[in-house]
């Protein structure tokens, strides 16, 4: 009898075990600059896509007698300087100001002026949701920033359809906080 537990009925069990990860089993709970909310959930309502954000372990090679070990070393955060937040825009387009707002105080080009640090406190907490929409994973993003506040494309052919338009922001590190 075969040792390997990957028939259709193992499959089965696992499945009604465990489920599945649904694409809508994911929240933005919160945005801040300095610690001070910049979208609070009614904003949030309106994000329509995003990503969990990844994370690697940069390896170094030390040679001995003609092999190559593969040594882990530090951490680094792929995708980190472009994170992308889509949303719907709502009628006054006030989201997309909030972001042109905190962009504008990053460099005002108006003064040749602007806030340039790394605010640790400036965040991003993301949520994994199971079936019930109770939080299973909170994802904190540290050191969020806007680096690009994207377009509002207008499109009189496409009749009365939702505009949408994306931000992208930076950040520095995230930290995952499990609830179950």
């Amino acid at each position: 009898m075969a040792d390997i537990k990957q028939t259709i009925q193992d499959f089965y069990r696992v499945a009604q075990d465990r489920d599945f990860l649904r694409s809508f089993q994911f929240r933005v709970l919160d945005v801040s600059n300095q610690g001070v909310p910049v979208l609070s959930q009614e904003d949030l309502i309106y994000v329509t896509t995003s990503t969990l954000p990844s994370r690697s372990i940069q390896m170094f090679d030390v040679p001995f007698m003609g092999l190559n070990f593969h040594v882990p070393g530090t951490a680094s955060y792929p995708g980190s300087e472009g994170y992308a937040l889509n949303f719907r825009s709502d009628s006054e387009a006030s989201l997309r100001k909030i972001f042109e707002d905190w962009s504008n105080s990053i460099f005002n080009d108006e003064t040749s002026s602007g806030d340039f640090k790394i605010h640790a406190d400036s965040t991003i907490t993301l949520a994994l949701l199971d079936q019930d929409h109770n939080t299973t994973q909170l994802y904190t993003l540290y050191g969020v920033f806007p680096v690009d506040v994207g377009t509002l494309d207008f499109d009189i052919t496409q009749g009365a359809q939702a505009v949408n338009f994306s931000t992208t922001l930076a950040y520095q590190y995230w930290r995952r906080r499990g609830l179950s």
